[in-house]
């Protein structure tokens, strides 16, 4: 980051007078937050702004003030396009990608591709709610209460409740700063990290039941049946894989999520610093972080099962 992204960031936004942002397709909590973070405040400024999520907002943020102006498509015409916590244009959704080139990426995954005409990536970050929090007032934008709680949810999804190995001192005291607005820390944290349908629970049943060890390698699969039986919803694997991370044997975890046409959903974690799983995600078009990446993966659930495990032991 330098004071050059910061003038330029301040000068584009002060321009912009129709802005649209948006985050990455399957939006998580940081992608959210970032979202209504960097929204409301600009949105307080005076500014004309869209927040769009073509698969909507998930259920689980819906209780964040704001979120009702969420859309899911885009109205009008907009001069500055901001896309938030995505690391390449492929994971912007299929109805944006007629926007072309973005005016913003602020992100902070190491396997951003600095795709956008500004790009303030900052892969030491915990979050990307992390580096809106730090630099929304050098950008002359005001963090609302609203705002705040938004920002704090990032935090704490994409720390896994403050207990990645990433955590730093700076993002504790970035949290006691948003907590000034007012805002109730365990009720956000209890809706964020917790809070689980009983639907979602049935499904990690279905899940752990398929559960399996090699070595230091943990993994669980979900069906498509699986989804049907227990009628969850979510094309994901409602969080089972931050529980899966807890098994102390296995210092990397992995969850396979059998998709429609013939593709598969899958998630890593890894614990500690020795690991890269982003390395991994990346060789199958996916990415995230050195401890927790992701990938969409076309072809059928029992091949790709093989070639992801087989790759994935090869970093260990």
């Amino acid at each position: 980051m330098t004071e050059t992204n910061d003038a330029s960031i301040k000068r584009r936004l002060g321009e912009a007078e129709k802005i649209l942002i948006t985050g990455h397709i399957r939006p998580d909590g940081d992608a959210i937050g970032s979202m209504l973070g960097l929204g409301l405040a600009l949105l307080a400024a005076g500014k004309d702004v869209q927040m769009v999520l073509p698969e909507g907002l998930p259920k689980a943020f819906r209780h964040l003030d704001g979120s009702d102006l969420v859309k899911k498509t885009v109205e009008g015409s907009i001069d500055t396009f901001i896309v938030v916590d995505c690391a390449d244009f492929e994971r912007v959704h299929e109805d944006l990608k007629y926007l072309d080139i973005p005016s913003i990426n602020i992100d902070h995954h190491i396997t951003n591709q600095s795709y956008a005409e500004i790009n303030l990536v900052e892969a030491d970050s915990v979050s990307t709610t992390s580096i809106l929090t730090e630099h929304l007032p050098a950008w002359g934008l005001e963090i609302t209460s609203a705002g705040a709680a938004a920002l704090l949810t990032g935090l704490i999804t994409d720390t896994l409740g403050f207990r990645t190995f990433n955590m730093n001192p700076k993002a504790l005291r970035q949290a006691a700063d948003l907590m000034e607005f007012g805002l109730d820390l365990p009720k956000l944290y209890y809706q964020a990290q917790v809070s689980r349908s009983f639907k979602a629970a049935l499904y990690w049943g279905a899940g752990l039941s398929t559960l399996e060890r090699d070595g230091q390698i943990a993994w669980a699969t979900l069906s498509l049946e699986d989804r049907r039986a227990v009628g969850y919803h979510g094309n994901d694997d409602a969080d089972l894989i931050n529980m899966l991370s807890a098994i102390e044997e296995s210092p990397v975890v992995l969850v396979f999520v059998e998709q429609p046409h013939d593709r598969v959903k899958v998630s890593w974690r890894a614990r500690g610093e020795s690991w890269d799983v982003a390395q991994v995600a990346a060789g199958f078009g996916g990415g995230g972080h050195r401890a927790a990446a992701g990938a969409l993966i076309e072809g059928s659930l029992d091949e790709i099962k093989q070639r992801v495990l087989g790759a994935t032991r090869s970093i260990l």
